[in-house]
């Protein structure tokens, strides 16, 4: 059921893609639409980790260099039944973390040099236990088909703003309808951020829970969970909207009626059901 699901949402994304393709430009704009879908859901499932990791200009480290990390990272391998994933630092002090790749034999866990400095070593595990979740679950996939899907469709909204600007006056034929790029250039980026979220929010609450059972109570990510929304609030790290939902905690800034869009659930809501789990 859950591949069923997945197989559904990555096809409306595509869907949508092929319908901003043609509002753009017509049947030759749709066609083109379809091969660009094509070619990118083949990118992000054969170099999701690299494209992701150059994009938060992430450095893989090994054993030698970060000894601490992979220890910790090792052991909570074994105990989910992994291989143990390659690391990699962000350089950014916001504590922070999150894995790519297409499958657990070659997943990333990137996490920030913020959450190395500021959150304790029992933290870290509930973090890192969190991650390999992912991967178990094979989330990851997922995340990134999703991630680079929706950064296509926002790509084409960039095109159609520019298209309405400088040529928006002219008919269908003649480079798009101007009513229907300005629908495509609020409606498809919203769409696409709603299917984000349905293939996010779910997985998060199974990736706690998983986390909790690899390090063997809650109580290490409740803490770690608390610490990364308070950093984010205070110092939102830098990041593409198109891949925030591959975070642990949304690593943009939002309150009030635009945490309805967030592509996480409340971290309130996921303490609770740790807290739950404790009990």
């Amino acid at each position: 059921m859950n591949a069923l699901k997945t197989f559904a949402h990555l096809a409306l994304l595509t869907v949508l893609l092929v319908m901003a393709g043609d509002l753009l430009g017509g049947r030759q704009g749709m066609l083109l639409a379809f091969g660009f879908a094509a070619a990118m859901n083949a990118a992000a499932y054969w170099w999701s980790d690299r494209i992701v990791l150059r994009m938060y200009r992430a450095r893989e480290v090994g054993p030698a260099e970060a000894p601490d990390l992979y220890r910790l990272t090792e052991e909570l391998a074994r105990k989910a039944g992994l291989p143990t994933p390659r690391l990699a630092l962000i350089p950014s002090e916001t504590p922070n973390a999150f894995a790519t790749g297409r499958n657990p034999a070659h997943a990333v866990v990137a996490v920030t040099t913020g959450l190395l400095r500021h959150l304790e070593p029992e933290e870290i595990r509930g973090v890192l236990a969190h991650e390999l979740a992912h991967i178990k679950h094979r989330d990851i996939l997922i995340a990134s088909l999703a991630a680079v899907m929706a950064g296509a469709i926002g790509m084409l909204a960039s095109m159609a703003r520019f298209a309405l600007i400088f040529g928006g006056h002219r008919g269908r034929e003649g480079g798009g309808n101007p009513f229907a790029m300005l629908i495509m250039l609020i409606v498809m980026p919203l769409a696409a951020l709603l299917v984000q979220m349905a293939v996010s929010r779910s997985r998060e609450y199974h990736a706690d829970e998983a986390a909790a059972r690899f390090v063997g109570s809650p109580r290490p990510l409740m803490r770690a969970l608390k610490r990364l929304e308070a950093a984010a609030q205070r110092l939102p790290l830098e990041a593409n909207p198109a891949t925030a939902h591959l975070f642990i905690v949304n690593p943009l800034r939002g309150g009030g009626v635009l945490s309805l869009f967030s592509t996480h659930p409340p971290v309130e809501k996921r303490i609770a059901r740790l807290q739950a789990l404790e009990r």
